[in-house]
């Protein structure tokens, strides 16, 4: 078999491969360079195989850069991502290896950043970022090992979200006030406890 033609795809950086007169593949323009095909070379079906993978492996790796490009993921985002788009787990494995030798992905960086962001952006507490590091695959080890919100500046952070909040709730009658603060805590992800100690003390009780 012989490479007899070789057209530009109307998709930029993309051509199409005619094998014996016929269209056989597309390909991107990297790999055919990276195969140095030009018109007239003799291919053989395991080679062609051998690119079409290639091919395949590059589209997975491509398209997983592009979702970081967007925002840092974890292991397991990428994962979905890439078995959403419908990519064997050949390819996904491959690609993984790929971004995490390259450290486009690391889970503890990951991890510290989203702490990081939760608590001074967010003003969350510890069981809501728990809570939301375990939904995006991040292993309870890492999590314990990275979370380390003391009792105390968890209890700082949410009395000042209670005093904040409290200036909407004037005029409404007690009872209202300590359900609709507790819940608001809550959704913070503060622990029980923590929140207990800031109604407790914000509304004057014990």
């Amino acid at each position: 078999m012989k490479i007899t033609d070789i057209k530009p795809q109307k998709y930029k950086k993309r051509v199409n491969i005619y094998v014996d007169d016929k269209f056989a593949f597309g390909l991107s323009e990297e790999l055919k360079y990276k195969y140095d095909l030009k018109i007239g070379d003799d291919v053989d079906d395991e080679f062609i195989q051998d690119i079409l993978l290639a091919e395949e492996l590059t589209k997975s790796i491509n398209y997983a850069l592009k979702l970081l490009t967007y925002r840092q993921r974890t292991e397991e985002e990428l994962v979905r991502s890439l078995k959403r788009k419908g990519f064997d787990e050949f390819y996904i494995e491959k690609t993984m290896e790929y971004c995490k030798n390259n450290n486009y992905i690391n889970d503890i960086e990951f991890t510290r950043s989203f702490i990081n962001d939760k608590v001074n952006l967010n003003n969350y507490g510890s069981e809501r970022i728990k809570y939301e590091l375990l939904n995006k695959g991040i292993t309870k080890e890492i999590i314990d090992r990275e979370l380390d919100m003391g009792e105390e500046y968890q209890y700082k952070n949410a009395m000042k979200l209670a005093e904040k909040k409290l200036k909407s709730y004037e005029g409404q009658e007690y009872a209202a006030i300590y359900r609709k603060l507790g819940g608001y805590l809550h959704r913070k992800g503060y622990p029980y406890d923590i929140v207990s100690k800031v109604l407790r003390d914000t509304l004057n009780q014990g």
